[in-house]
């Protein structure tokens, strides 16, 4: 299965550190879309959220009051009405992001520039129909990458801990080269927290390179997943 339909099962927690945490709400699924509670200076921020037996728990464990639900790509509205609903809190977007406010039931605020002063949000629309944030916090050097980048098998080739999107591979984000972070986390799959700034700019370096390679090893990984994400 690309993305299970399935209800809530039991998180897989993933990616903690000291000012965040991870998890997979269906640990199994081709996919691995990865959620985070990130902290930041207004509060706890939860990313791209899944529903999950146990993640109030999980959440509860960074010590700090829920601020928001960040929808951080067009495709990624996934749980974020029900925990705006268990938190009180509105789904904050960005106000250049579409496809979001269909498919969420909650209020939505949308923020021009970033929704936290400790963030810096990255506008990146690739192609029609993909608008994507990316984060990064300078104060713990956390970077978040929602669908450009991944550390599931659809994203790699060769020796990448973390690798492009398919035809991301084509027009790498290389604004990300200004940034060094202690850690990544993406949207699919677990994040990289060894060496993370060298994983970075290997992936950014050498996407457009291995292009023939990757549609060999993960283009048909990648149909599998746009296929789940358009049934979304």
């Amino acid at each position: 299965m690309a993305y299970a339909r399935t209800g809530p099962e039991e998180i897989r927690a993933i990616d903690r550190w000291d000012d965040g945490v991870g998890w997979l709400a269906h640990p199994d699924e081709f996919g691995r879309r990865a959620s985070h509670a990130v902290r930041g200076e207004d509060g706890i921020w939860l990313l791209d959220p899944l529903r999950g037996v146990g993640v109030e728990t999980l959440v509860a464990d960074l010590e700090g009051d829920v601020a928001g639900v960040v929808v951080c790509s067009c495709w990624h509205a996934r749980d974020a009405d029900w925990f705006a609903r268990e938190y009180d809190v509105p789904v904050f977007v960005p106000e250049w992001m579409d496809r979001v406010e269909e498919r969420t039931d909650a209020p939505v605020r949308r923020y021009r520039g970033a929704f936290d002063p400790s963030v810096r949000v990255i506008r990146c629309e690739p192609i029609p129909m993909w608008d994507e944030a990316i984060l990064y916090w300078e104060s713990h050097g956390t970077l978040y990458v929602p669908d450009s980048m991944g550390t599931i098998d659809a994203f790699l080739a060769g020796n990448e801990r973390i690798g492009l999107e398919l035809f991301r591979r084509l027009t790498p984000p290389r604004r990300l080269r200004r940034f060094e972070p202690d850690r990544i986390l993406v949207g699919h799959g677990e994040g990289v927290f060894d060496d993370a700034t060298r994983a970075l700019e290997n992936a950014l370096a050498g996407g457009r390179r291995r292009f023939p390679r990757a549609v060999l090893e993960s283009g048909p990984g990648t149909v599998r997943s746009l296929v789940g994400a358009v049934r979304d």
